[in-house]
């Protein structure tokens, strides 16, 4: 084998946004603060202050491998914390702060946090969980000396790190698989799992994203993350909106449809990222006032799935493009996105929604591959469905201090087993059948979950619905539809099986409808199908 005669340089967090401060220097950082008001900065002006931001932290004494986590809300603190952490060598631990007690406890003694930056909506927070903390663990409420809290726990202040450092910066060159970032899983079977990426798999993630998803990763495009960047590091954001010279409109932590909306049209955001129910909340806020916001173009949806109802009312009712996304932490996260090729967009606005509904194809430096029951490969036929497995360089390749769950997750050819039921086209559509726990087994048929909640959603006096299985003396598992109608709507349960009927086949359609106020969400804003399992474990179909 001969090698070539390339240098070998690194590849850094730290040198995006270097090249974001050099290549795009009118790209602006707009944050909506916690304290009030509106915060700009320019990629300049963020280099400066991520500079002064990492001699403060090394001044706290953190070294190369803490961990420093982060407890926030999108906002340029926030987005400094992720430059400035991982710039001197340490890893960026992000917190959801929709975990349980349990769980955020949890994972702060696991990941073993030298220090927690707080905003200070999660004061009252942070001091309820301390008890249960490291007992050296420090922290730093991020803020001004002006609004520091009046706390027990006693925290530094964010902007006292910056005060007085130097406002440049030589960073380090160290190996480019130096651990970054951390973010743990949800928990929702077992403790929370922790993902550990590296400077490399964040630095090619973002060439891959900006690659796939060109529409969206252009200078000038103003862009707004709705996705936390507590959640799956934004789904990749932070990191290849700069690089492109993206503006990036952090919201706060106000996600209503109202708010969205006016951020929307204040600041001319052009795309969005964000999950289903965010969008169903800014689509409520349309047809209240009748209008778009003015400059938005596009939205990607992820997270959980994308019902078809949600794209075509994008689409057809207000011209703006739908893009899906599939992907999970352990992918760093973008696995696909419902790109289409020139002869793609050529077909019909219903042809091409019926594409979106999928899950999309997948980004370079992604390989999917689907098995049965034995782990033989099936084909990439459309037809043939099994268990979801992918490998790439931005994939894990096991859990953080977790050994058990690591082998648990690899299969013996080195791919990482997703947990999805999946099919694969010919032209590399991948669709999602369901989550494996999420199928519902009927009589020796499987039943697809999202099947029926997207039918069921199709009916224009549901809000939002979720399908869960019920145990059953005869048929081993039934459908239950758990649906939260439209504001000032009274569908009848017979009227809603009945337009489920009229789509799918008749042992497909559930037995039973229950309605609820508000379906209940995961701390990741999915609609948590255990708290409704929990809920309705004791349903009378499961008697028939």
């Amino acid at each position: 084998m001969l090698n070539g005669l390339m240098m070998h340089r690194p590849l850094l967090v730290s040198s995006i946004i270097d090249y974001a401060a050099d290549m795009h220097p009118d790209a602006e950082i707009v944050s909506v603060t916690v304290e009030g008001g509106i915060h700009r900065a320019t990629y300049p002006d963020m280099r400066r202050r991520i500079a002064q931001l990492a001699h403060g932290l090394k001044a706290m004494g953190i070294k190369p491998g803490d961990r420093v986590a982060t407890l926030a809300w999108n906002g340029y603190r926030h987005f400094e914390l992720y430059y400035a952490i991982a710039g001197i060598g340490a890893v960026c631990h992000t917190i959801n702060p929709r975990l349980s007690a349990e769980q955020f406890s949890y994972i702060v003694n696991h990941a073993e946090d030298t220090v927690l930056f707080f905003d200070l909506t999660f004061t009252p927070l942070v001091e309820a969980l301390a008890p249960g903390f490291p007992s050296d663990l420090r922290y730093v409420a991020m803020t001004g000396r002006e609004h520091m809290p009046d706390s027990a726990l006693a925290p530094a202040c964010y902007e006292d790190l910056l005060d007085g450092q130097p406002d440049s910066i030589d960073w380090e060159d160290f190996p480019e698989e130096t651990a970054c970032a951390l973010c743990y899983t949800s928990g929702t079977t077992g403790d929370p799992k922790g993902v550990l990426y590296s400077n490399r798999a964040m630095v090619l993630h973002s060439l891959y994203v900006t690659i796939g998803q060109r529409s969206t990763f252009a200078p000038g495009t103003r862009m707004l993350p709705v996705v936390p960047l507590f959640h799956a590091n934004a789904w990749g954001l932070p990191y290849a909106a700069p690089l492109c010279g993206c503006s990036m409109i952090f919201p706060g932590p106000h996600l209503d449809g109202a708010s969205i909306f006016d951020l929307m049209e204040a600041e001319k955001v052009d795309a969005a990222w964000g999950v289903p129910t965010v969008w169903l909340g800014l689509l409520a806020e349309m047809d209240k006032r009748g209008r778009k916001p003015s400059h938005l173009r596009e939205v990607l949806a992820g997270g959980s799935a994308v019902a078809k109802t949600l794209i075509e009312r994008f689409q057809k009712g207000w011209d703006i493009e739908v893009f899906q996304g599939w992907g999970m932490t352990e992918m760093s996260p973008v696995g696909t996105i419902s790109i289409m090729t020139p002869e793609m967009e050529s077909r019909s606005l219903d042809e091409r929604i019926d594409m979106k509904a999928r899950a999309g194809r997948k980004i370079f430096g992604v390989d999917l591959k689907i098995v049965d029951e034995e782990g033989a490969r099936l084909p990439h036929d459309g037809a043939a469905e099994g268990e979801l497995f992918v490998r790439g360089n931005a994939i894990c390749s096991g859990y953080f201090n977790n050994e058990a769950a690591s082998d648990a997750a690899i299969d013996p050819e080195g791919w990482f087993g997703t947990g999805d039921v999946a099919s694969i086209a010919p032209d590399g559509w991948l669709s999602i059948t369901d989550r494996a726990k999420d199928l519902i087994k009927s009589g020796g048929e499987w039943i697809s979950s999202i099947d029926v909640e997207n039918t069921a959603l199709a009916h224009p006096a549901v809000a939002n619905a979720a399908v869960i299985a019920v145990p059953h003396p005869k048929w081993d598992e039934r459908p239950l539809l758990v649906v939260q109608p439209e504001p000032g709507q009274t569908p009848t349960p017979e009227e809603l099986r009945a337009h489920v009927g009229a789509h799918l086949a008749k042992w497909q359609v559930p037995d039973a409808v229950e309605f609820v106020d508000a379906l209940p969400l995961t701390a990741t804003g999915k609609v948590s199908k255990k708290t409704l399992r929990a809920q309705f474990r004791d349903h009378p179909i499961g008697k028939a």
